[in-house]
């Protein structure tokens, strides 16, 4: 616990310096494209698959049904976009993302939390009660960082994307400065660094807003969902600065170019 005589900012600042490194690891530094794994092809996985492959990433996408997968990487007409299975889709991804119902994460965290290991696991779902159950009603209760981590417990789980409807995420991305900013949480430092730059190449900022344990901030209910601000704006609103570690070591290498 940060001292009593700590803002909540320099605590959480300091909370940060802690955990992360200051410069980022190598394999971060590297501007090669990432493989991503996407476990749903809707309006989530169809949306952020775009948004990547247009960056120059590969994205593999994965459905219910075999086919809904295999005619959305069709529509992209790219050789960057590909099709398989849940199982497949995880063995793909450098980062496998999660878009699906929030609902799914119980079983999806039974049948591939095990293949996963401890790579990036980037959350994009958010939990209804209404929808989801009870799972639904844990993940707002205890938020929905925790939670998701708790079903897959070895992956490096990273809650972003699920601040902003994917119709405002299309409309938003890469407009002239200042861009709209991007809320991600995590514990695993080689998982934010991956996760920045998505938010980055996807045409948006990135905002740390700490561990796992505040990304109830911008979830259903929180400050900061669907906020639609400036990473500065947003900052304010999670009380939050740039000058942590991993926004600074991200900000460097985005300065840099790729």
């Amino acid at each position: 616990m940060p001292p009593p005589n700590l803002t909540r900012r320099q605590g959480l600042t300091a909370l940060l310096a802690s955990l992360l490194p200051a410069t980022a690891p190598q394999a971060a530094r590297a501007r090669t494209p990432l493989r991503i794994g996407m476990v749903g092809s809707g309006h989530v996985g169809g949306t952020l698959g775009r948004l990547w492959i247009g960056a120059g990433h590969q994205v593999m996408f994965s459905a219910l049904d075999r086919r809904d997968a295999a005619e959305r990487a069709a529509g992209f007409s790219s050789p960057l976009a590909h099709a398989g299975s849940t199982q497949d889709v995880v063995e793909f991804g450098d980062v496998v993302v999660l878009a699906v119902p929030y609902g799914a994460l119980p079983q999806l965290g039974n049948s591939i939390g095990p293949l996963l290991g401890s790579r990036p696991v980037v959350d994009a779902t958010n939990p209804y009660p209404w929808r989801d159950g009870k799972i639904g009603r844990l993940a707002q209760r205890d938020g929905a960082g925790l939670t998701t981590q708790a079903l897959f417990p070895s992956a490096a789980v990273v809650r972003a994307f699920n601040s902003e409807d994917m119709t405002t995420l299309a409309a938003q991305s890469g407009r002239p400065p200042p861009r709209m900013g991007l809320p991600m949480a995590g514990n695993v430092t080689q998982a934010l660094y991956a996760t920045g730059w998505l938010i980055h190449d996807a045409g948006f900022d990135p905002v740390m807003a700490g561990p796992l344990s505040r990304a109830n901030l911008f979830q259903p209910g929180g400050p900061a969902f669907e906020a639609r601000m400036t990473a500065d704006e947003l900052r304010a609103v999670l009380d939050v600065s740039a000058g942590n570690p991993v926004e600074r070591a991200l900000a460097a290498q985005f300065s840099g170019g790729r």
